[in-house]
């Protein structure tokens, strides 16, 4: 089948291609407000299989869902210096409102550090109020310069957790757990690989003590930020006064996180796993796991054809697969192509041939194979393994993907000769945290530190540049 002529080339124009595909697979369109983005029906089901699988992973940690004011007193986001510093210039600001001026200005949240902070002063007492683990699933507002949607908008949709515990050591841990976490929701329920690790100083949560990241690369090879995972340590309990009495009845500030994955997350599905047909979604997250698509020419057969769509409709439906059966007048070829579009992960026809023979024709999305299978009261095993392999196949060329796109980089030639063609994947550098040189390379070659990797963190090198001892390997990459 050829590739739909009204989407871009994904290798040779891969930013048309991703808005194109975005709204030709409905996941989106503009806002009226500019950076906006307004969810269409096939989007929003995307996201909520992220809430459904997420949240339940969230809940086995022990955390509690709240929800918290989107509006907060720009007095509380003043509180902790470099908290207000990193988000001023991303800030939206309430200044009128029932026809008059407020005495105080509100921001619509950045984030919700501050306004719930100013809580946990009154939540928490004694150390048997701690661990306090808390979630929300909410909408927040950073003013961008330059949007895509799901990738970078002026409002998105996450999830932001934070927790308070009486020791440093808790509240690592913490951090770890929740990075982890997202880490198996990737691997589990998006087949996307990522470089687990953290953040360079200049490129942390403004106001955490360090931020832990996972970073991936779309097909651009571009980097993208999953998730991240902050250790707050006291800065804020100090500036909001949350103290706690220990056992011995001394009081003591708490130690303290905050982590979260947002739509952007969404965008990464999109761009890593696509191919010029469209959208490949994995199957635990795709809104439609199996679409039935019956194949009529003849109206003597069509009774027999739809039944057989139905019946098999049923049994999915009645494990927990999701389901869908195209009944549309479109043609056979149109609908092909549409849910090529739409990514879904399996397709399967049913015409003359196949009500005969009492079998099914199984269209795999992501290698565009068919297979046939035996029409039974049994069949949906063999789909549910084949939902299965998918994920796994998808996941297996992810981690290949990442790795044929990571390049090590020995000095400033090498730099030079990697990325005169533009962007390459992840440049592996030996690299001191040192501030003044990221922005130079920031300005020079449009490539930021991204990732600190775990697994190689205790190795200590000479930095690239500069042959100063005490560099760290560090993945530098053009990012959204």
């Amino acid at each position: 089948m050829k590739k739909p002529e009204r989407l871009p080339s994904l290798s040779e124009d891969f930013s048309r291609w991703y808005n194109t595909v975005v709204q030709l697979a409905g996941l989106a369109e503009y806002g009226m407000v500019r950076g906006t983005m307004v969810f269409k029906p096939y989007g929003y089901a995307l996201w909520k299989s992220v809430m459904r699988y997420l949240g339940q992973m969230i809940e086995d940690l022990g955390v509690s869902d709240v929800y918290f004011p989107m509006m907060i007193p720009y007095s509380l986001l003043k509180k902790e210096s470099e908290h207000v510093e990193g988000f001023a210039p991303e800030v939206a600001v309430i200044t009128h409102a029932g026809g008059e001026e407020l005495q105080e200005p509100l921001v619509v949240r950045p984030t919700s550090e501050t306004i719930m902070y100013a809580h946990f002063k009154n939540w928490i007492r004694s150390y048997r109020d701690l661990p306090l683990k808390i979630n929300q699933w909410c909408n927040v507002v950073r003013w961008e310069k330059r949007t895509v949607p799901f990738l970078r908008t002026t409002e998105f949709l996450w999830q932001e957790g934070h927790t308070a515990h009486a020791t440093e050591s808790e509240a690592a841990v913490m951090v770890r757990e929740a990075l982890d976490m997202y880490d198996r929701f990737a691997k589990q329920y998006a087949s996307l690989h990522g470089i687990k690790g953290y953040k360079t100083k200049g490129e942390k949560f403004a106001g955490a003590v360090y931020t832990t990241t996972i970073e991936t690369l779309l097909r651009s090879k571009k980097a993208l930020q999953l998730c991240t995972s902050h250790m707050l340590g006291q800065n804020f309990a100090k500036a909001f006064e949350i103290q706690y009495l220990d056992k011995n009845n001394k009081l003591r500030y708490v130690w303290q996180t905050s982590w979260g994955l947002s739509t952007r997350f969404l965008g990464a599905v999109i761009g890593h796993h696509g191919d010029d047909y469209g959208l490949v979604l994995p199957p635990y997250l795709a809104p439609v796991q199996v679409v039935i698509i019956p194949i009529i020419k003849k109206e003597a057969n069509k009774e027999e054809i739809l039944k057989t769509a139905d019946i098999l409709e049923q049994m999915l439906r009645g494990q927990d697969i999701r389901v869908f059966v195209d009944k549309s007048d479109h043609s056979v070829g149109y609908k092909f192509n549409e849910w090529d579009i739409k990514g879904v992960p399996l397709r399967i026809e049913i015409g003359d041939e196949e009500v005969r023979e009492k079998s099914l024709t199984v269209y795999l999305r992501v290698t565009r194979e068919r297979k046939r299978l035996m029409m039974s009261n049994r069949v949906y095993v063999q789909i549910k393994e084949l939902l299965s392999e998918i994920s796994a196949l998808m996941y297996e060329r992810s981690k290949a993907f990442i790795e044929e796109n990571t390049h090590e980089v020995k000095n400033m030639t090498g730099l030079k000769e990697l990325i005169k063609d533009g962007a390459v994947g992840f440049i592996k550098v030996w690299f001191k945290d040192d501030q003044k040189v990221a922005d130079m390379l920031q300005d020079r070659f449009k490539i930021t530190p991204r990732v600190i990797p775990f697994e190689t963190y205790d190795e200590i090198g000479n930095d690239f540049i500069t042959g100063e001892k005490g560099a760290r390997i560090t993945l530098f990459a053009k990012a959204y």
